[in-house]
């Protein structure tokens, strides 16, 4: 069947308004729960420095005699750690014209470019702060870098046996070895290692992959189902191992595929030299540049309150 002549169409028609939605869809990952779930406190100089202490090591062989004078024991002396600051920003610039003109979506340009930067800011903190990379000081050619997560967290770990861990302080980072598949006597010996030395984490940040791991252990084999609502269970959100500690998993995009960490939020903090903050930057023509800026780094309070299970297969 043919056109009739002269039918007019859209195919040849001029003037036909475009059908744009007012709707801009995005549904990349913004989610930062380690950032969110830890502590905030201020830091005041680039390079942020606490205090660790230890107990001396329990006694079977603390008798003394009846009438004795009394011994005066060795202080245990405080340890002085740090980590240095890092400075991480995004910067968004729109010309004057494409902030007047009319456009679907958004009414201001530059407030929707400065939303989706803040976004991607907090995801690159939030991946810097989990990654194996140790602190940098800097200097005037060489940005400064904190120390990440692997860096620090050494002695309560599972690893290959040809990986090498970090020295425990910051200043290094962990040499990885043969990868390994997920297994639950590897969380099972890193979270015993926390609680025999006075650790107790609660919060576990691992990736997709090792998440799915944790539904192949024995204690969850038996799935749970609900036929009237037609669903099957079929995960692990709150792991306890055999000594009692109990960790909530938290699936985190920008965790290393290779390492689950096992946190005690209490002793890991964000510590802030300049918080999250939005500058307007000098004017060179007919533009305009929004700055949003953090000055940051990881205070890692007691590296022994922490676990983490290392060289993990990712695949």
């Amino acid at each position: 069947m043919t056109l009739p002549a002269d039918t007019l169409t859209t195919f040849t028609a001029i003037g036909n308004r475009e059908d744009l939605s007012d709707i801009i869809y995005d549904i990349s990952p913004a989610e930062t729960p380690f950032l969110s779930k830890i502590p905030k406190t201020k830091a005041t100089g680039v390079k942020h420095e606490w205090q660790t202490h230890s107990l001396t090591a329990a006694s079977s062989t603390n008798f003394v005699l009846e009438g004795d004078d009394a011994t005066t024991d060795a202080s245990t002396l405080t340890a002085r750690v740090y980590n240095y600051r890092a400075i991480s920003d995004k910067v968004a610039r729109v010309t004057g014209t494409q902030e007047v003109v009319d456009k679907a979506g958004r009414r201001s340009e530059m407030a929707f470019q400065m939303e989706a930067r803040m976004k991607e800011l907090k995801r690159d903190v939030e991946k810097i702060l989990l990654e194996n990379n140790a602190s940098v000081a800097g200097n005037a050619t060489t940005a400064p870098e904190c120390a990440g997560a692997q860096a620090w967290i050494k002695t309560n770990i599972d690893k290959a046996s040809d990986a090498t861990a970090s020295a425990g302080n910051g200043t290094d980072a962990h040499t990885d070895g043969t990868a390994r598949a997920l297994q639950e006597s590897q969380v099972e010996a890193a979270l015993a290692l926390a609680w025999t030395n006075g650790g107790n984490p609660t919060l576990g940040i691992l990736n997709a992959f090792q998440k799915r791991k944790f539904a192949l252990f024995t204690g969850s084999s038996t799935k749970t189902s609900d036929g009237d609502k037609k669903k099957v269970v079929n995960s692990v959100d709150i792991y306890i191992d055999p000594l009692g500690n109990e960790v909530r998993l938290v699936p985190c995009r920008q965790c290393p595929t290779d390492v689950i960490y096992f946190f005690d939020p209490e002793y890991v903090k964000f510590a802030t030299l300049r918080d999250f903050k939005t500058h307007d930057l000098a004017k060179t023509g007919d533009s305009e540049r929004k700055q949003i800026l953090v000055e940051y780094t990881l205070e890692m309070c007691q590296e022994k309150a922490h676990a983490a299970v290392y060289d993990l297969a990712a695949s």
